[in-house]
Order: C-alpha cells, then structure tokens, then sequence
C-alpha cells in the first residue's frame, strides 16, 4: 500500500496530528533498547482512547498491515522493533489512571501510563504497587505487562504477573476482549489475563489493565555487605535463601560494576571490593529487625570483611541509586553495551558466576555482571563495539555459551527481558519442538494473518 493510502486510511480515524509518516518520525520508532538494528515502519499513529485504538487494530488486519504496539520503547529483546512497512501504534496518550480503590485494594489503568507515576500515585493513598523495572520511570504498564517484567523487588514480592487481576484487550478484528475481573478469586473461564501477560504484543491489543495493590511494609532495613571473591558473595546469596529469609531485595555488584559505578556517581562505593550485595529487607518492625540481624551473621559466616547498614532514608536511597545506576554507567564505557539476563535456580548462582567468569577470559571481553542475585536473575553486560566485525563475532559466541551455561544449570533464556527477536531462535534449546508447536497453533488461531507484531518469539515457522 501507498503512503498516500496509508495516511487516508488512519487520518479519519486517529486525527491529522495523530499520524506521523516523515522518515524521521518513522526512524526514532523503527527500534528499541535491544543492541538489534531497527526497521522502517510505514507509518506511526496513536489512537487517543479506546475507540480509536479498537478502529486502528481493525484497519490493520482488514488491510494485512503488520501492527506492533510501542510504550516507552526500553524492552530489550527487540519485542518494538515494527515489521518493515508496518504500523506502530503509540500508546502514550492512553495514560489514564481511571481508578485506585482503596477498599477492595486494586488500579485500573490505560496501557500507556508509566510505571512509576502509577507506584507513586499509588503510594500517596497509602497502598504499594511493588514491580519496579529499572526503566521504571519511563516504560509502560502496557509494556510492562506484555513483557512481564520483573524488577529488584522480583523476590519477595513477585513480577508483573503476580499482580495483574485481569485486562481487556482488543482481538484482531478489533473486538473488545475481558478477561478476569476486580475480585480476588476469579475462575471464570480461560485464564485469558495469564495468556496475555508476556505474550509481547503477538495476541492482542491491551486496553485496560486491572493491577493489585497490597498494603505498604511498615518498616524497612537497606546494609551493603562487602566481600573480597565473587564466590563468597554467591554463597552467602544462596545461603540466605537457604535459611528461609525472603529479603524485599537481594541484589550483586562484581568489580568492575562497583568501580564503574563509583567513577559515574562517587556514591562511595568500596572499589576494592570484589563484590558487593546490596540487600532490603522489609515488612514488621520486629521481623525487620530479626532477619537484618540473621542476613548479617550469614554474610559474616561466608567471609563478608565489612557490612554497612543505612543509618537513615537519604543513606537507604544511596545504596539503591548506586545499584540503578550500574547499567547506565556501564554502557558509557563502550558504544555497545549488551545486557543479558539468563536466570537460575538460587542455588545454583555461584556455578553461573564461576561461567561467566571463564566465558569472560575464553573470549577476553569485558563482562560486568550485576543483578537480581536473589533469584537468580544476573545481567551479564558485554562492553563491546558492534561494528568491530570480529569482536562482535565474539560476543555472539560468548552469548550462545551463557545461555547454553544457563539452561544446563536448569535455568531460562530470560528471567525479565522477554524473547522478543533477540532471543527468538534459541527457544526450541529451553521448550522444545513441540512446545513452540503448540504456542504457534495459538498465535495462528486468534491472528490467522499474522499481523499482530509478527517475527516476536514465536514465529510460524519456528525458525
């Protein structure tokens, strides 16, 4: 289809200043956070509510266009990137916080509201909305949930999924599809909400989404524990989890990642350190007070030299920003920065470490590895230059070996950065043949023409 065509066909529906089709506005929406070159869409368009995003996912599939919804663009598997000559449909001017209710402990929201204006309109009626993705103070809820994305709270208090009470999200022919409801138990058909959450766009249109709130922890307790081996810092991870603690956060710095950091913050991190844990724990006084005092002689048992406790919130802040800014600060160094976040049982942390260690030295690249050490969930980063043909060949090989490294530990692919493209190929190593069979006959039955952000984890030929 022309450009022409295509303008005519979206103006009457989203408004004039609602399609955008200059190379420049199609160019800063044809990729996303994933280190994946990017591809042209035909045009961009943002419905500004409900109606108009129903009418635009129906002139999409009635006209075979290619459809790829877009947030805040951080996902970083390539879940945004659009087909060629496709349509990205924005969301953010569907930013509605249409309810907070603070009796039966629930929010409604539109897709395109951001996740940290959500947590903190939360918070200030006195209730905690705990997912906290790093690009929190950007990406989307819809995008949140179509990712499923974790956080640092991941631990304690669980990911996207464990929140969502239900949605409604528009079907190919643009069909307003509910699925669960405001109560707490709801067993009312298929579990449509649990299909749809990590699904990346590829079976349906989200509209609302109906989210659990909880009550906040009364009292929280934030220490940096320091340790002179990456080892003993693993075990004393696996050892906390070991002896029944479920700390808010649990959190890994190495070396690299610690001196880094401390070059892009001056946060007065420890640069001597071969490793840092940064852990929270949360919930009663009392029991605060209890698992602060166990946490601490489990990380003095496994050789920590030194273990610093905040003293006051602006000390607790500190220690929190200095593990937010690991990514920032290591994607400085080089122009190419990748993030991975192959993910094991607990247990098996200190295994991985070692890995990623001597993946690190086979291949002589630069790895800082940091994370969710809590449960298992590290983000390797590789410091490399794309564009160095040999290196980057480099990097591909030291990526395969992590993931191999990871699925051999009885791990995943990915603990929160979802499949998108990046990670599409290497699913039938972690499912199986017959398991992307059958999520294929899924995508083919309720998106018989593909259109609904084609090539993304699952593709019809499972290639």
């Amino acid at each position: 289809m022309s450009k022409n065509n295509i303008e005519k066909l979206f103006k009457p529906v989203v408004g004039e200043d609602n399609v955008m089709t200059s190379e420049t506005d199609r160019y800063a929406y044809s990729y996303d956070a994933a280190v994946l070159d990017g591809e042209m869409p035909a045009i961009v368009v943002r419905p500004e509510n409900s109606e108009t995003l129903g009418e635009v996912v129906k002139l999409c599939n009635d006209n075979g266009l290619p459809l790829t919804v877009r947030g805040g663009g951080t996902n970083l598997s390539g879940g945004t990137i659009p087909k060629p000559g496709g349509v990205v449909v924005l969301t953010n001017s569907m930013t509605k916080i249409l309810e907070i209710n603070e009796e039966d402990l629930y929010a409604v929201v539109e897709p395109g509201v951001v996740t940290a204006q959500l947590a903190a309109q939360v918070a200030s009626s006195g209730l905690f909305y705990p997912p906290d993705p790093g690009s929190q103070t950007v990406s989307t809820i819809g995008g949140n949930v179509a990712e499923n994305a974790g956080g640092l709270r991941g631990l304690k208090y669980g990911v996207t999924k464990d929140y969502v009470m239900g949605l409604e999200f528009f079907d190919t022919g643009g069909n307003l599809v509910k699925a669960g409801g405001k109560t707490v138990k709801c067993v009312t058909g298929l579990n449509l909400s649990g299909l749809m959450v990590g699904s990346e766009g590829t079976l349906g249109v989200f509209n609302k989404i109906i989210l659990k709130l909880i009550p906040p922890p009364q009292a929280a307790k934030s220490m940096l524990a320091i340790f002179d081996s990456v080892k003993a810092a693993s075990e004393a991870v696996a050892a906390i989890i070991a002896g029944k603690i479920l700390p808010a956060t649990l959190e890994m710095m190495d070396n690299f990642t610690i001196r880094t950091v401390e070059n892009f913050r001056r946060a007065g991190l420890p640069t001597d350190a071969a490793a840092l844990l940064l852990i929270e724990v949360d919930g009663h006084p009392a029991q605060v007070a209890d698992d602060a005092a166990r946490v601490e002689t489990i990380c003095r048992e496994n050789d920590a030299r030194e273990l610093r406790v905040a003293s006051d919130q602006h000390e607790r802040n500190a220690i929190w920003q200095a593990r937010r800014d690991a990514l920032p600060a290591l994607a400085k160094l080089k122009p190419t920065c990748v993030l991975e976040d192959a993910t094991v049982p607990r247990s098996k942390i200190p295994a991985m470490i070692e890995a990623l260690e001597l993946i690190s030295k086979k291949y002589q690249l630069t790895i800082g590895t940091f994370g969710h050490a809590g449960d298992g969930n590290l983000h390797p980063t590789i410091l490399t230059d794309k564009r160095d043909k040999k290196e980057w060949e480099k990097v591909e090989n030291a990526i395969d070996e992590i993931f191999d490294c990871a699925l051999g530990l009885d791990g995943t692919l990915s603990g929160e950065h979802g499949i998108g493209m990046a990670k599409a190929k290497f699913m039938v190593r972690e499912v199986g043949k017959a398991s992307l069979d059958y999520a294929t006959r899924i995508k083919a039955a309720v998106d018989p023409k593909n259109i609904l952000n084609p090539e993304k984890m699952v593709r019809r030929n499972n290639g």
